[in-house]
């Protein structure tokens, strides 16, 4: 049985700057490292970091406990506005020669 993989549209990209709005990193920003839209979630540096137990794979090398970014919903995340360095929601404007750009709603500067 075959199940269709729903794709989520998300408002962050590679490379945007974001803030948690929830959870226990509400408040610290971040740079987007990794967005997954099948899953609708993203990994941000620095934030979400958890613990994992990782076992020695070669002769020599080191086990132990190593920390990571562990994805988390898109939509816990707002985006920074890099202009006005503000949380911001997106708004899309279509220029004359028919491309989409952002735009932020409070500033309405394009990024």
């Amino acid at each position: 049985m075959n199940k269709k993989q729903i794709v989520h549209k998300l408002h962050v990209k590679k490379g945007d700057t974001v803030e948690l709005i929830s959870g226990k990193d509400r408040g610290k920003r971040g740079k987007v490292l990794e967005v997954s839209p099948k899953e609708g979630k993203i990994i941000v540096e620095g934030l979400n970091v958890a613990t994992k137990h990782v076992k020695p794979r070669a002769v020599g090398q080191a086990g132990g406990i190593v920390s990571a970014e562990a994805p988390f919903y898109s939509s816990k995340a707002m985006l920074v506005c890099p202009k006005c360095s503000k949380t911001t929601r997106l708004r899309h404007r279509i220029l004359d020669d028919g491309t989409k750009e952002r735009v932020c709603v409070r500033c309405g500067e394009s990024f």
